[in-house]
């Protein structure tokens, strides 16, 4: 088992250069499937977390996400990062004062994203948003610690798709001490190519959810870290859906053809 500080220098490396997929668990046994895949690190999502509680993605609490954290720490062998969402507080101090929390679970970096949940104003003022982040980093940096800070700007997927203000924002991000910056949703090459080049030399993350491109090309593009959010959670549900729609609705059994031999899912997790 490798200790705190050995994973968390090992997530600094992989940020530093190349390109590497960074897979989202959504609990212990998909966490500790992707470790056996090989993957070199993983990071949680909000919203595959909070599908397999019966919620939805802006329903948990802080105290979940802190408790699901530990869980996928102890239970693999590799880094991980947590899906933070807002930092379950508006304020810079409130998200420090979580960071900490946070800190205590095992993760080897964390992400803070500036979504209000508030359709009408969906993203925190420039200002405010920015200052969440320098209170981040610096909490991030207690006990001794040195997580890697992701900070996320939300506009490409809470409805304000501007490129201009979300290199802004990333910008801000980056020299208020984030890591690495993410801008889920964006995916065009002009758009993923603007917002490396604004952040450089620091990280960018991109969110593949769809079949919309590869690693080879993300990497030439100059992407350092790839993530899929709730996409392997989506691909589970989808499977999981059409089977049990199937036998409601007509009483036949016929997506079990796909489904994984239960001596290949059983031997994954024997000890």
């Amino acid at each position: 088992m490798t200790t705190l500080t050995e994973r968390t220098a090992t997530l600094h490396r992989l940020h530093e250069s190349g390109c590497f997929v960074i897979p989202n668990p959504w609990d212990v046994g998909t966490a500790r499937v992707l470790e056996q895949l090989g993957f070199p690190a993983l990071a949680t999502t909000s919203s595959g977390f909070a599908w397999s509680m019966g919620r939805s993605d802006v329903d948990s609490k802080v105290e979940q996400a802190l408790d699901h954290f530990r869980h996928i720490v102890d239970g693999v062998s590799i880094p991980v990062s947590g899906d933070f969402q807002d930092g379950f507080a508006g304020d810079p101090e409130g998200v420090a004062d979580n960071v900490r929390l946070a800190v205590r679970s095992g993760l080897a970096g964390l992400s803070v994203e500036d979504s209000t949940q508030d359709p009408d104003d969906p993203l925190y003022d420039f200002a405010l948003a920015v200052e969440r982040v320098r209170a981040a980093r610096e909490a991030a940096r207690r006990d001794g610690m040195d997580l890697v800070l992701t900070a996320r700007t939300e506009g490409f997927i809470v409805g304000r798709p501007d490129l201009d203000e979300t290199m802004r924002r990333l910008s801000a991000f980056a020299d208020a001490g984030a890591d690495c910056l993410y801008a889920p949703g964006i995916r065009t090459r002009e758009q993923i190519t603007a917002v490396v080049d604004a952040v450089a030399p620091k990280a960018v993350n991109v969110l593949v959810g769809s079949d919309f491109t590869t690693v080879q090309e993300l990497a030439d593009l100059g992407v350092r870290r790839i993530s899929v959010g709730g996409a392997l959670a989506r691909v589970a549900w989808g499977a999981f859906l059409a089977a049990a729609e199937e036998i409601s609705g007509s009483g036949t059994f016929t997506s079990m053809r796909d489904a994984a031999p239960f001596a290949a899912l059983d031997g994954r997790f024997a000890r």
